[in-house]
């Protein structure tokens, strides 16, 4: 893999590259769908290439569930089981591992859990998920790492990063010595933890500098801290990172989240929010967000964003987007995740084309002046909603 940075702002941190991969390459900044069970939701290949996607992801621990590497294997890979050429990351499933708080317990440098799907019992370790996204023939692989949950005191955090550290390198020495399964080459991105702890966070991001990776991802944010810190943080480890490798800034986010992050210096950014969000009703647009459910959109013809380009809003209205969501509509929900991941992805072209043509402060400026950015009461409620529906038809089918 080569980065190659073409642009910076002056007098923000944000920057312009070119990513090169073996199925192609990734202008930055960059927005990455994610596609967890080799899928992102609701949408074909061929829609995430009309949007203009230029990589997804994968997520390591659902598909090592299901369906599976034996599967995955006979495939030939996670690019040809879901006929997507262009280049794939896969997350660790360390993150997954560590939301099981009461299905796990660590030992020695191995994870064992229990399968939230049947109550199986696994092991994780460094080496296993090398083996996995190995197997998955991902373009970028993720390193093996605890992240820790917030809010988290001191001596866990620091007890926590030695222990990742470890992970770290024990992932690195694993993949390096593998030959390429799928004739092609696999890039390694090392993950800066340490909490919400200043001092930390630069010690990690000067530990994974030396051990050299190929790619530098900021991990254990977005996970509840207050935004003034994420934003603290994010630049403090940017300024410590090397310049001539790519930054990823994990699980962010939302809109105005990740133009803050942008600002800040980081070039790649992924959440399920787009989908997630569309499922429930939640839309974007250039002046704020919206629920298309709310009975203000009934009769209203117009675009749903005039500005945006996307299938949606350039064949359809706000009030039989609504229609199609109130009556439950599968279309809906298609169309609505649509927009929504486009409306991410223009987002992150429009930052990259500002910053190379030295307007980026502008831009940053220009959008937080329209975008409305209020509480997000109306989207967890929808959330929540979204949540109640689907335990309860469990409980049918039981």
């Amino acid at each position: 893999m080569k980065f190659t940075l073409q642009a910076t702002s002056n007098p923000l941190s944000a920057r312009a590259g070119i990513i090169e991969t073996d199925h192609g390459r990734i202008q930055t900044p960059v927005f990455m769908p994610v596609g967890t069970h080799a899928t992102v939701k609701t949408l074909s290949g061929a829609e995430l290439d009309d949007a203009q996607a230029q990589i997804i992801l994968g997520n390591t621990y659902h598909l090592y569930l299901r369906p599976g590497m034996e599967t995955m294997e006979k495939a030939g890979g996670l690019h040809r089981f879901m006929n997507w050429d262009k280049p794939i990351l896969t997350d660790s499933g360390g993150f997954q591992v560590f939301s099981l708080a009461h299905m796990r317990k660590i030992v020695g440098d191995t994870v064992r859990f229990r399968s939230h799907l049947d109550g199986s019992l696994h092991h994780f370790s460094p080496q296993v998920s090398m083996d996995i996204q190995h197997t998955l023939g991902s373009d970028i692989v993720m390193v093996f790492d605890e992240c820790t949950p917030y809010p988290c005191d001191y001596e866990y955090a620091k007890r926590s990063l030695a222990l990742t550290h470890r992970w770290e390198k024990m992932s690195k020495d694993h993949l390096r010595a593998q030959e390429p399964l799928w004739e092609h080459s696999q890039a390694l991105f090392a993950i800066v933890q340490g909490s919400v702890y200043e001092d930390l966070r630069r010690e990690s991001a000067d530990f994974l500098t030396n051990e050299g990776f190929d790619g530098y991802a900021i991990g254990g944010l977005a996970v509840g801290e207050p935004k003034d810190i994420m934003y603290a943080l994010t630049q403090t480890v940017c300024d410590v990172l090397p310049k001539d490798k790519p930054r990823y800034l994990m699980g962010v986010g939302k809109p105005e989240d990740i133009l803050h992050s942008i600002a800040r210096g980081v070039d790649m950014m992924d959440c399920v929010l787009p989908t997630r969000n569309a499922r429930n009703g939640t839309l974007y647009t250039r002046d704020g967000k919206i629920n298309i459910n709310n009975s203000q959109y009934k009769n209203d013809f117009t675009p749903l964003d005039p500005d945006c380009s996307c299938y949606a809003c350039r064949h359809h209205t706000r009030a039989y987007l609504h229609h199609l969501y109130r009556q439950n509509e599968i279309l809906g929900l298609r169309l609505n995740s649509l927009h929504n991941i486009s409306f991410f992805l223009e987002l992150t072209r429009d930052a990259r084309e500002a910053i190379l043509n030295e307007r980026f402060p502008e831009f940053y400026r220009d959008f937080f002046n329209r975008y409305r950015i209020e509480e997000d009461h109306g989207e967890a409620n929808a959330v929540n909603r979204e949540n109640r529906r689907k335990r309860g038809a469990e409980t049918r089918k039981s």
